[in-house]
């Protein structure tokens, strides 16, 4: 089977800035986070020797999840000059390797690399394998033609996910409740505050016993009963947990052009 790597870029870029000590070139300019993307570039183009290769990029300004919500991402620090200057580097080092750069006005990395699994859904003989810094993308595999590959601790520690390994990490929930999941329990990293009071647990087994959020609210009553205070919780923050999972999913239809043909990729190739 072939194989398509779609490169969360942003999410390896910070990844590694944070991960890492400083490094600079010999001008004296800080290029840990290009290091670090690089290392793990090379890493996963060797193990896995993709026929393809893609990298989303998310571009500045405000996405519509801000227009949906103004905090969205609004607990973040401003982002060190340190870190926006390796940008370009590794935009320069992709360009390197003749991999295409894709990214929307208006939308995030993420949404980008849903719009290219949802393109190719239809490519039984192609595996897409997402290379990222988080947990974000597990939404995605929604078949068995889809992994994610992420960073567990540093630029080093690796896991792939498939539809088994999110069963075994949030214990049987699948890939298509991951935005019902942030919907209730939020995301920190992001802004999103889900359910007060809600944490993995709780969230985990509401939606084992009621499968989404609709369905959870669908039957709301029954905790009435069965938990008071849960049924408080739910209740006051009825809006706040539907925009969450709102939030929280990732769009497949991001109006941009794509061509499998164009992400064509040749390691040997490229290191001649």
């Amino acid at each position: 089977m072939e194989k398509l790597v779609i490169i969360d870029s942003h999410a390896l870029i910070h990844r590694a800035y944070h991960a890492l000590p400083v490094l600079t070139s010999p001008g004296g300019q800080p290029v840990q986070a290009v290091y670090g993307f690089a290392s793990v570039l090379m890493r996963v183009l060797k193990e896995l020797k993709p026929q393809y290769v893609v990298a989303a990029f998310d571009m500045a300004g405000p996405t519509f999840r801000h227009k949906e919500f103004k905090d969205y991402k609004a607990q973040r620090p401003v982002t060190d000059d340190a870190l926006i200057n390796q940008f370009p580097l590794v935009k320069e080092l992709v360009a390197v390797f003749n991999i295409p750069v894709l990214e929307c006005q208006g939308y995030e990395a993420d949404d980008v690399i849903g719009t290219v699994v949802e393109k190719l859904k239809n490519k039984k003989n192609l595996e897409k394998i997402i290379v990222t810094g988080d947990l974000d993308s597990l939404q995605l595999i929604d078949d068995e033609n889809v992994k994610v590959y992420t960073l567990k601790k540093g630029v080093n520690d690796t896991v792939i996910y498939d539809a088994a390994a999110i069963k075994a990490r949030f214990d049987g929930l699948g890939a298509a409740q991951m935005a019902d999941f942030k919907g209730l329990k939020g995301d920190p990293s992001d802004n999103i505050p889900g359910v007060p009071g809600i944490g993995e647990k709780t969230a985990i087994t509401l939606l084992k016993e009621y499968g989404s959020l609709e369905g959870l609210y669908q039957n709301l009553n029954k905790l009435k009963a069965q938990s008071p205070k849960l049924f408080e919780k739910l209740s006051v923050n009825k809006d706040q947990a539907f925009l969450s999972k709102k939030l929280a999913i990732i769009k497949r239809d991001v109006p941009i052009d794509f061509d499998i043909i164009a992400a064509s990729f040749d390691l040997a190739e490229d290191e001649k």
